[in-house]
């Protein structure tokens, strides 16, 4: 018995949703380094942040931005084709 395939959009609509939700939580989890009271892990928290910063593709920051907005995150991604590209 064969299942039903879904069509290609909505498989690729679930794992680009997957993928802004894996950038916005990676984002939250480097944010909670912060708050915890050693030196060296809230500097390794900056640092890991700094680069999912940068690693974050342009199109997907406004929907990775709806995801921190929703997991409270204090971080926000500029949106645009302003920032650095690869």
């Amino acid at each position: 018995m064969d299942l039903p395939r879904h069509p290609p959009s909505i498989r690729s609509r679930l794992q680009r949703w997957q993928q802004v939700r894996t950038w916005a939580r990676l984002i939250r989890e480097a944010e909670c380094l912060w708050h915890v009271d050693v030196r060296e892990l809230k500097r390794l928290g900056a640092l890991e942040l700094s680069h999912l910063l940068e690693e974050v593709p342009s199109c997907q920051r406004s929907r990775v931005n709806r995801w921190l907005t929703r997991y409270s995150a204090s971080t926000r991604l500029p949106s645009g084709a302003s920032t650095h590209e690869h």
